[in-house]
């Protein structure tokens, strides 16, 4: 069984990260979606908690059953050998990120050789949106448009007014 893991703050999940969630779970047997927080950092639109509710509501609407959300605080070398994953999913939104990622991935090998890194394009409709750009609609009080997942967007909006 080929199992992967995507990381990320997902702070919150975007319709990018749902492209890439979705793309992933038709190349592998099982995903996880590992959201990585770290227990010495406060800050963030939204608490782990309420990111791993938003990301569970998202992946609950999508039309697979091979995909799950989990909280983790330390290295991502660890949660994938928990998991049993030997891939990690990272996406790219241009040449920057590609980098960053490549990067990234080679640090991951020096913590475990036997984790591949698959680094995927976004999709051109969705390279433009962010996490950052999500906070920015909610902090101004716009609409979220086509920004984030239809299955989590009431989750949002309700946990960013909470919040």
């Amino acid at each position: 069984m080929k199992t992967a893991i995507i990381t990320g703050s997902f702070d919150p999940i975007t319709r990018g990260h749902e492209d890439l969630i979705l793309r992933a779970s038709k190349m592998f047997d099982k995903v996880y979606v590992v959201i990585v927080f770290n227990t010495e950092k406060s800050g963030g639109a939204f608490s782990p908690e309420d990111r791993l509710t938003i990301a569970r509501a998202a992946i609950a609407a999508l039309p697979v059953d091979n995909v799950d959300a989990v909280l983790h605080s330390g290295l991502t070398s660890d949660i994938a050998r928990e998991l049993g994953a030997k891939f990690i999913i990272r996406g790219a939104r241009n040449a920057s990120d590609f980098d960053y990622e490549y990067n990234l991935s080679l640090i991951m090998k020096r913590f475990d050789p036997t984790l591949e890194t698959v680094i995927l394009p976004a999709s051109p409709a969705l390279s433009m949106i962010s996490s950052t750009y999500v906070r920015d609609l909610l902090k101004y009080g716009c609409d979220l448009g086509d920004a984030v997942p239809d299955g989590c967007r009431r989750e949002i909006v309700e946990l960013y007014k909470k919040g």
